[in-house]
């Protein structure tokens, strides 16, 4: 059986990437994806298992997850500032994942599990980091707290309040 958000940020990427359209949502889509909000984040690897692409969103922006996938799988193809967009000869070559993510919920340090938890770093001044959950090389909290503070511009030992979330992972 066909997993309906992976086909549906598939679908979204192809179409955008070979026509420059926005793939329309499919008729038949689950009720869940049409009445639920949640923040997403849609990753793209090539198939050797190296990143080519992930953007998301850590709430939800859209009316529904179906929209916040579709956005956020245009987002990952075409303006992850760590890669150039999405080539059409590279779209045979790709796999793709979508993370729902739960609503973030105050942490304190001894609580963090990065192979369980997401988490995400705030400084007093509004500067953000995220890192999902379970990222190969990942396994120390120290090193996802590190890497949120690197990517969100944060000094190393700059004080941070943390938050954590799950996900559900379709890959």
């Amino acid at each position: 059986m066909k997993d309906k958000y992976l086909d549906l940020a598939r679908k979204t990427i192809e179409t955008y990437i070979k026509t420059g359209k926005i793939y329309p949502l499919p008729k038949k889509l689950p009720q869940e994806m049409l009445k639920k909000k949640a923040g997403t984040f849609v990753s793209i690897h090539k198939k050797d298992g190296s990143l080519r692409g992930c953007i998301g969103t850590f709430l939800p922006t859209k009316p529904n997850l179906a929209l916040e996938i579709v956005t956020n799988a245009i987002s990952s193809a075409t303006q992850d500032p760590r890669f150039p967009p999405l080539s059409k000869e590279e779209l045979p070559d790709l796999v793709y994942s979508v993370d729902i993510l739960s609503q973030p919920k105050p942490a304190n340090k001894k609580k963090l599990n990065p192979k369980h938890y997401g988490l995400i770093v705030s400084s007093s001044d509004g500067r953000r980091g995220l890192l999902l959950p379970d990222i190969p090389g990942v396994n120390t909290s120290e090193q996802q707290i590190a890497i949120c503070k690197m990517k969100a511009g944060i000094e190393p030992k700059e004080k941070v309040k943390l938050e954590t979330f799950t996900v559900e992972r379709h890959h």
